[in-house]
């Protein structure tokens, strides 16, 4: 057992005996247990995380949504209709009466408008979902304003396939935040941001009521929600970081739900007639990227010897078994133009020739960035234990959600251990992001997974760009293909896993909705008997 072993069970001792006597919970409230350490703002316009993104869903609306039974479907929200011109350049929505903020202010097509070009202005990390139709903090204005209080207008720079541009009109950044609150809270032209990342202004079906970092987040429900109020006066998310003490509060009736439990705490609750075990397919990924940056993983042979020091099957077998499935393609299953190929098995033999041909024979020492939370830990030490076997001795380096997250987005880890989940529901959006790169330099707009690991692919970035205007459903999966294939050979992402979500509810629990991806999971239905 090595220190890092140690040290995480005995903090999973002392998070069991700090963990106080709770009462049943109340009829009214759902409870929660979730590692929810990635939050790093609550703003829509720079929620880029897994957690982020479904406490966006709650408190956030949409001008349009997704056919969650049918997710090739585009839905209405608070767009109740929309229409794109001949030439496919112009979008025009039409907004719902009626419908207003946790403030009372109507959400009018002004408030849209200004929503949008907030996002694009602030350029934090998803702002590339708005800016790859031509906008800049320039033309914003211009390109996107309210024709009158309940018509939207959105003028792309080129014609796109109408899905696609719709598609990305479901995510996170596109959610529509209240003007008039924020104008009222700007400091110093930065368009409320300084407020919003530790506040709400949305008309969703709940309102932040409190977030403390690493401890708790709090919802209210809106009782003027324009779908209908919650039954569920109040959601309290709990972050609990050990497993085995989520099943402890789970099986006390301290919470209701426990969202990260391992494969054998859920073999163990399957006979249980006290909970009810779902599974919940998501587009989620799980893969680790190499730095380009660190010269001895820039080397081609050694990013192709890293797709041969990863045991996909024991992992597969036993951390990831019934919570995952086996994927080393960047489309998710169930996505246009998917791969399903797995061309790699662990092969350390296969593994030192490739690092003998890049000049390390001996191997050579490099370090992790790790969350410092099952099963990302689970997986670091065993991607540690089998690397070894070639002579690759990797130091982890354990930190909270966060501080990886950050970290990462500063181009400045070696080895990344993470989840993707996409954020709408068409191939490009993980095209986009693992195979292009527009500016690898560190300042550079489009801040994509391949410019994290500032892996310089201009011919790549082009081809890209070429399947989102492909019109052709065939040629635009034949593209995807051929993206997929040079990915999965010879980029710095080694794709491991596709998520399979199995949050656990006690059995009073009903309505909960837990959909293809994060942002898609709601809590508006939800009832306790």
């Amino acid at each position: 057992m090595n220190k890092f072993t140690r040290s995480l069970i005995g903090a999973a001792f002392v998070a069991l005996a700090a963990t106080p006597a709770f009462a049943e919970t109340p009829k009214d409230s759902l409870v929660m247990a979730w590692q929810f350490d990635d939050i790093i703002s609550l703003d829509p316009a720079e929620i880029f995380e897994v957690s982020g993104a479904e406490y966006g869903a709650q408190v956030y609306d949409r001008l349009i949504g997704i056919d969650l039974k049918d997710t090739s479907k585009i839905v209405p929200a608070v767009a109740e209709s929309w229409t794109v011109s001949e030439d496919g350049k112009t979008y025009t929505f039409k907004i719902r009466d009626g419908v207003k903020f946790h403030s009372g202010n109507p959400l009018t097509a002004e408030d849209a408008a200004f929503s949008l070009q907030r996002a694009v202005k602030l350029n934090k990390s998803p702002a590339f979902i708005l800016t790859q139709f031509g906008f800049t903090k320039d033309n914003v204005d211009q390109k996107i304003k309210a024709a009158d209080a309940r018509t939207l207008v959105m003028e792309t720079d080129q014609a796109y396939a109408p899905t696609f541009v719709l598609n990305c009109l479901t995510a996170d950044v596109a959610s529509v935040v209240d003007a008039k609150l924020l104008k009222q809270n700007e400091k110093d032209g930065d368009f409320g941001y300084s407020w919003l990342k530790s506040n709400s202004a949305g008309s969703g079906a709940f309102k932040l009521r409190q977030w403390k970092a690493n401890e708790s987040l709090t919802l209210d429900a809106n009782p003027a929600y324009w779908q209908g109020a919650p039954e569920m006066k109040r959601v309290i998310l709990r972050h609990i970081a050990e497993p085995a003490t989520q099943r402890l509060l789970l099986e006390k009736g301290d919470v209701d739900v426990a969202r990260n439990l391992k494969p054998e705490q859920l073999d163990a609750l399957r006979s249980s007639k006290d909970v009810r075990i779902v599974e919940a397919p998501k587009g989620t990924l799980w893969y680790i990227s190499l730095n380009q940056k660190n010269p001895i993983l820039a080397k081609p042979e050694v990013r192709q010897a890293f797709r041969y020091l990863v045991d996909y099957d024991a992992m597969g077998r036993t951390i990831m078994n019934g919570i995952a499935t086996i994927h080393q393609s960047f489309l998710p299953k169930g996505f246009l133009g998917s791969l399903d190929d797995k061309p790699f098995k662990y092969d350390p033999a296969k593994a030192r020739e490739l690092l003998t041909a890049a000049g390390y024979p001996d191997g050579f020492t490099v370090t992790m960035d790790v969350r410092n939370v099952t099963p990302w830990t689970d997986l670091a030490q065993t991607i540690q234990a089998s690397a070894a076997a070639a002579g690759v001795k990797i130091e982890l380096l354990p930190m909270d959600g966060k501080q990886a997250l950050t970290k990462y987005r500063s181009r400045n880890q070696d080895i990344y251990i993470g989840q993707w989940g996409a954020d709408y529901q068409d191939p490009h959006t993980n095209a986009e992001t693992f195979a292009s790169n527009p500016d690898n330099a560190d300042n550079g707009p489009s801040k994509t997974l391949a410019w994290r690991n500032s892996w310089d692919i201009p011919e790549l970035t082009q081809k890209t760009k070429a399947a989102v205007v492909e019109r052709d459903a065939d040629k635009r999966v034949e593209i995807y293909h051929e993206l997929q294939k040079v990915v999965m050979t010879d980029s710095p992402f080694v794709v491991m896993f596709q998520q399979v979500e199995v949050p656990v509810e006690r059995a009073s629990v009903k309505g909960l909705i837990w959909g293809p991806s994060f942002d898609n999971n709601l809590y508006r239905l939800a009832s306790k008997k």
